[in-house]
């Protein structure tokens, strides 16, 4: 990890700053209901942007983005840390797939709540398929959802085998599916390996990240992938590649792959 240079009174007041911010995302998110959908998600973004300048993330993004409201589609990114969730948000308006413990987290979990996240319980099998026909339903509305198909965070060091079952969504509504690279650094160009949420709480990941000068962090955006005709470990497997590539990781597999898995070759 890069020497911070961050002194406390520094780091207290964004954290003062950061909790004032949230408290206020919290009272316009019980306003989202009465407010059109092109105010709420005008919203959305202007509020994830200012919860990363308080933090001091510097968002260099990349690739093109799908027009907002003309179609709802599936996004798919590799999982380093909570703050992900904010990075997407401050530059497209988007549902998100989150595992149902982050629904417990005092104030951020309300928020989370009232903004229309998703929350999976992944230990119990059959709640796929409740969350796949949520996602089926945003969709149609044109409206767009992110989903972090590893089903955990990692330290950005390898990529971790993309799950597919969340992935039925876009073969259902036969929408597009945009693999999303995610990657931070330092102002050196470094890996930054504050941000990753992997054995810490979200309280000491958040003095971790407030303890930074700086963090510089890439979202890149992949040329989309067709739904239509494809099926759901065809789309994870090349979301997969797409976002290793551009991140020149490798893929670390919990089962091995099989010819079902491959993706059928395209003329």
């Amino acid at each position: 990890m890069a020497a911070t240079g961050v002194n406390r009174l520094t780091r207290s007041i964004r954290f003062i700053r950061l909790i004032l911010h949230i408290a206020s995302g919290l009272l316009q998110s019980f306003a989202l209901p009465y407010i059109s959908t092109a105010r709420q998600n005008r919203m959305a973004c202007n509020w994830a942007q200012k919860f990363l300048r308080i933090l001091k993330v510097k968002l260099c993004p990349g690739g093109v983005l799908p027009v907002c409201g003309r179609q709802g589609v599936v996004f798919v990114a590799n999982h380093i840390s909570w703050l992900d969730i904010m990075v997407i948000l401050a530059v497209y308006p988007v549902h998100f797939v989150a595992k149902a413990e982050i629904g417990t987290w005092p104030i951020l979990g309300q928020l989370c709540r009232n903004a229309g996240t998703l929350f999976i319980e992944r230990e119990k099998r059959g709640d796929t398929l409740r969350i796949n026909q949520q996602i089926s339903s945003i969709l149609k509305d044109g409206r767009s959802v992110v989903i972090f198909p590893e089903g955990t965070t990692g330290d950005g060091d390898v990529l971790q085998h993309f799950h597919a079952s969340l992935l039925q969504s876009a073969v259902t509504a036969e929408t597009l599916l945009y693999p999303v690279a995610i990657r931070y650094r330092n102002r050196d160009g470094s890996r930054n390996s504050s941000v990753a949420y992997v054995s810490v709480t979200i309280l000491q990941s958040l003095m971790q990240i407030l303890a930074e000068p700086e963090i510089q962090v890439e979202l890149i955006f992949r040329e989309p992938i067709p739904g239509a005709g494809r099926n759901r470990r065809e789309l994870a497997r090349l979301a997969e590649k797409a976002i290793a590539q551009t991140l020149s990781l490798n893929v670390v597999r919990t089962v091995p792959e099989t010819l079902s898995d491959l993706p059928a070759e395209r003329m």
